[in-house]
């Protein structure tokens, strides 16, 4: 028997896949957006595990829902900072990223907001929930910090533009003929 040929010739290049899987900047997070992310994830973590480590409520309402809100954006900027940083977001099937970035950064400082304000005005006042709420503040800053950069930098999510752009960057130019005057004189 012969001796079998290589399959690949050394012309060949395999295909390397990229093994880089953090991929800042992108079209939809740049990194000093990245780094707001990174600081609202961190700062909604500590207010949500300082609510935690508090033992006794008088009226725990607001406990809870200052708990609900720095719980939901630790675990969903989290989420969305993942998403937005890798290539997972190509996957998911929404296309409308940007849109869905700066609406729920916007909802993220409103609710924290209204959560650290609920819990400053309704707390025992014990050192931990003073420190929860300065951080639950803190947090509403972070999330008012990235939806304003993001306007700043990508313009309001939902500004629509009537104007069309030339292919060319000049002005669209009309035709001098129409394709049925040739027609009705060739007959």
């Amino acid at each position: 028997m012969a001796a079998a040929e290589p399959v690949y010739s050394p012309t060949t290049v395999s295909e390397t896949k990229s093994k880089k899987w953090l991929i800042v900047p992108t079209d939809n997070l740049d990194k000093v957006r990245c780094l707001i992310k990174v600081v609202e994830v961190l700062l909604s973590f500590v207010a949500f595990i300082l609510e935690e480590v508090v033992t006794n409520c008088m009226s725990c309402s607001p406990l809870y829902f200052f708990e609900f809100v720095s719980c939901t954006a630790f675990l969903f900027t989290t989420l969305l900072l993942i998403l937005l940083a890798t290539t997972l977001h190509k996957r998911v099937g929404i296309s409308c990223w940007p849109s869905l970035d700066f609406v729920y950064t916007a909802l993220m400082a409103a609710f924290f907001f209204i959560a650290s304000i609920v819990f400053a005005s309704d707390n025992g006042g014990t050192d931990l929930e003073n420190a929860a709420v300065a951080f639950g503040f803190l947090a509403t800053v972070a999330f008012l910090v990235d939806a304003g950069w993001f306007v700043k930098t990508r313009g309001f999510p939902f500004k629509k533009t009537n104007q069309q752009a030339a292919s060319n960057g000049g002005a669209p130019v009309a035709e001098a003929e129409k394709l049925n005057r040739e027609q009705n004189e060739a007959d």
